[in-house]
């Protein structure tokens, strides 16, 4: 008997990016799924193994051009990891052939099509979707998350600087008059498998530069997802480290009153106790615990007026494919730790 029969058919579009080639890896020990379709335009027709040779052995699938119709005849559950504005016809196309999809672009994670075309520059060609779209911020919104067709999986930075501000909006300890200062450092992978200047190796290397001050994609994303809580003004600095993978973020919340350093921790221990893929540890967290896995590790200090919250994560992993995967986990009613059980990769 076929033992993939009884697992659900999965699909991966854009299978050879850097975050499609972490999706497959985790999918690869997902004992709930079989991955039934991988696309790429610029690969099709050649044995997915070949461009990813981390899973020979493991996958004797092709690649192939991306065709809605012919993914939703193969496969039950899509994962898109498609380049911002390439996902919104097909996601359509796959959600009205009764499909459920986890969009990890940037396409539906706005609720604002008139904010879509002044981030992104161009108009949201299926504005009635992003209504429909539910934000998948897995701790935050898990039970919208349960009843949704489509997911849209949020950013990295987004994921970094979000999961440890909202213990303290909902606790209704921030002062909304001054501004949240977010200052997030990123691995090269982030920035996409494809080569650019700012990231070659000679350019990066031993080195740190911030990028797009006051103007990044992330920032809008993540006053959005504030401001459904609590509407207060941002500050956010991105930069690039001399380092593959990870998303280290520090973030200045300034508080309505000083609070302890005891108090700080028991709003995040309420939060988060019980989270699979949250970690609160005492002191600072380290990119290299969180390599290759799906946790958020979040330490907090107090500093007078402020709060200090400073957190890890892979930023291909608890920032795109593993939550991403814990997204479907949730949406099938599956546990939510299936597939993710990995404690990383260390050097």
């Amino acid at each position: 008997m076929d033992k993939t029969m009884d697992k659900m058919k999965v699909a991966v579009i854009g299978a050879t990016g850097y975050t499609g080639a972490e999706l497959l890896r985790l999918l690869s020990q997902h004992p709930q799924v079989t991955v039934t379709c991988v696309t790429s335009e610029q690969s099709a027709g050649r044995p997915l193994a070949e461009r990813l040779p981390f899973l020979s052995g493991c996958s004797d699938l092709l690649l192939e051009p991306f065709d809605p119709a012919a993914v939703a005849a193969r496969a039950d559950f899509i994962f898109m990891a498609l380049a911002h504005t390439q996902a919104m016809d097909p996601v359509r196309s796959l959600l009205d052939a009764g499909k459920k999809v986890v969009d990890l672009s940037a396409d539906f994670r706005f609720r604002s099509a008139a904010l879509y075309k002044k981030v992104y520059g161009l108009p949201h060609r299926q504005p009635a979707l992003l209504k429909r779209a539910v934000y998948g911020l897995t701790e935050i919104h898990r039970k919208q998350i349960s009843r949704a067709h489509l997911v849209a999986n949020p950013g990295c930075y987004p994921t970094g600087a979000l999961l440890p501000i909202y213990p303290y909006l909902t606790a209704g300890v921030v002062d909304p008059a001054r501004e949240i200062i977010i200052d997030a450092k990123s691995g090269i992978s982030g920035a996409g498998r494809t080569p650019t200047a700012a990231t070659h190796f000679p350019e990066i290397h031993e080195g740190m530069t911030a990028y797009n001050v006051g103007t990044h994609r992330h920032q809008p994303e993540i006053a959005q997802a504030l401001s459904q809580v609590q509407k207060s003004p941002l500050i956010f600095t991105p930069y690039l480290l001399p380092v593959n993978r990870g998303i280290f973020t520090t973030t200045y919340l300034p508080l309505k009153q000083p609070l302890s350093q005891r108090r700080l921790s028991d709003i995040l221990d309420d939060a988060y106790g019980d989270e699979p893929f949250i970690r609160l540890v005492a002191g600072s967290p380290n990119l290299s615990s969180v390599r290759g896995a799906n946790f958020c590790d979040i330490g907090v200090f107090a500093s007078g007026h402020y709060a200090v919250l400073i957190s890890a994560i892979d930023n291909l992993v608890k920032g795109a494919a593993g939550q991403a995967i814990q997204n479907m986990n949730v949406m099938m009613d599956w546990p939510e730790t299936l597939g993710l059980s990995t404690p990383g990769l260390f050097p």
